[in-house]
């Protein structure tokens, strides 16, 4: 766990804010005014609040903003007692919202952020105004769910080395050391922009990741995906069709390596058939590390016009 006032050589400038409502001391950022809509950023595997940094001052001139960081990332408690399952973090994430009462809510999805977002979506469709997707998967009931998961996990780089690892007893150790091996994991799954690697921008990435015992959230995600112990949440019929007529946006990189676009777009289009797809050439995975005022501007303009 990061120090809570660590701002990384001011390149993450954010109040440090704590709830215990999960179980755990949970961190999360929170700018903007009070009375104003929520966006709601959710982080995937290995990344924490600090992927926002660049969308965080754009969007919170007009909205509230709150970026939470899962259990076992970030500036968040790593608890050794409790499992990292996708359903462990989103009943974290819908006891994070409810005591926040966070309502009017537009979801910023990144990478596993898109199935907790989803699941809360699932759970709390009353809650949510919006679904943004930011190289963020949309799974929300759909048939062929988990044949493209399948199809994604032969030809991904990340994936295949999760089950090669996991079946020769290699995952644990080497996510144990994530904190040593931080960069050829990102660049693993991809991004594109050697640029933003700075002192500053690995001890932030890396920092939460110190010993083995701080390394559980990154290891429970991807061993999850290899034993098939993440459960997707599915909605119900009055769920289903009250996030369908959401607004949404999909952003999308197309030089991601672990998510493919030909494999996960087509989740978001069958939700939203009508909504927008903006594909970006030569962006990774880590879209907002490559194209961090692109998609902010891409974010603000989409929630202006909705």
């Amino acid at each position: 766990m990061i120090r809570s006032d660590a701002t990384f050589d001011g390149t993450f400038p954010f109040a440090p804010r704590f709830t215990h409502a999960p179980g755990f001391q949970m961190h999360y950022a929170d700018e903007g005014p009070r009375g104003g809509e929520v966006v709601l950023c959710l982080h995937g595997e290995p990344t924490w609040g600090y992927l926002f940094r660049h969308l965080i001052p754009v969007l919170s001139q007009t909205h509230r903003v709150v970026v939470p960081d899962h259990m076992g990332f970030g500036k968040s408690q790593t608890p050794a007692d409790r499992s990292y399952w996708l359903q462990d973090h989103l009943d974290n994430l819908e006891a994070f919202v409810v005591a926040l009462d966070l309502t009017n809510i537009s979801l910023v999805l990144h990478d596993f952020g898109g199935p907790v977002g989803m699941g809360l979506a699932a759970r709390h469709p009353d809650r949510i105004r919006r679904i943004i997707s930011a190289n963020g998967p949309t799974p929300f009931g759909q048939k062929d769910l988990l044949d493209r998961l399948t199809a994604n996990a032969l030809v991904s780089p990340w994936f295949q080395w999760i089950a090669r690892a996991e079946a020769s007893g290699e995952l644990e150790p080497v996510l144990g050391q994530l904190g040593f091996n931080i960069l050829s994991t990102l660049k693993l799954n991809g991004f594109e922009d050697n640029t933003v690697i700075t002192d500053a921008w690995l001890s932030a990435y890396g920092t939460p990741f110190a010993r083995p015992a701080d390394c559980l959230g990154a290891i429970g995600w991807a061993r999850g995906f290899a034993i098939s112990a993440h459960r997707f949440e599915t909605p119900d019929a009055t769920a289903d069709r009250a996030i369908r007529g959401k607004p949404a946006l999909a952003i999308w990189g197309e030089a991601d390596r672990t998510l493919l676009a030909e494999h996960f777009l087509p989740l978001f289009s069958a939700i939203f058939p009508a909504a927008p797809v903006k594909r970006l050439a030569g962006v990774g995975h880590y879209c907002l590390e490559d194209a961090p005022e692109t998609i902010a501007g891409l974010i603000a303009e989409f929630i202006r016009q909705t």
